[in-house]
């Protein structure tokens, strides 16, 4: 199937791309030019990238107070480990 290492190449891949459009965002945001979709946002983290969707959120301090868009995207792992809890139990 896949090999660990592709995995694993992907994995900070898509975490890096996370953690860029949210720098991006508040970029667009403060330049009040079109913004990067929300959607955008949380499908990114939830193909993998929410450790750096929340750590960009973080860094940047960028939709920090932002309903129910934070909710959302403090789901997204917990919806991660219930998923890869069931792929192992498989």
């Amino acid at each position: 199937m896949f090999s660990a290492t592709s995995i694993l190449v992907f994995i900070v891949i898509v975490n890096a791309a996370a953690f860029v459009l949210f720098m991006l965002d508040k970029h667009l945001a403060q330049e009040r030019m079109r913004r990067v979709p929300e959607s955008t946002l949380l499908l990114v983290a939830l193909v993998g990238g929410s450790a750096g969707a929340i750590a960009g959120q973080q860094y940047w301090r960028h939709k920090t107070q932002k309903e129910p868009f934070r909710t959302m995207l403090f789901c997204i792992p917990i919806v991660q480990a219930l998923f890869l809890a069931w792929i192992i139990m498989r």
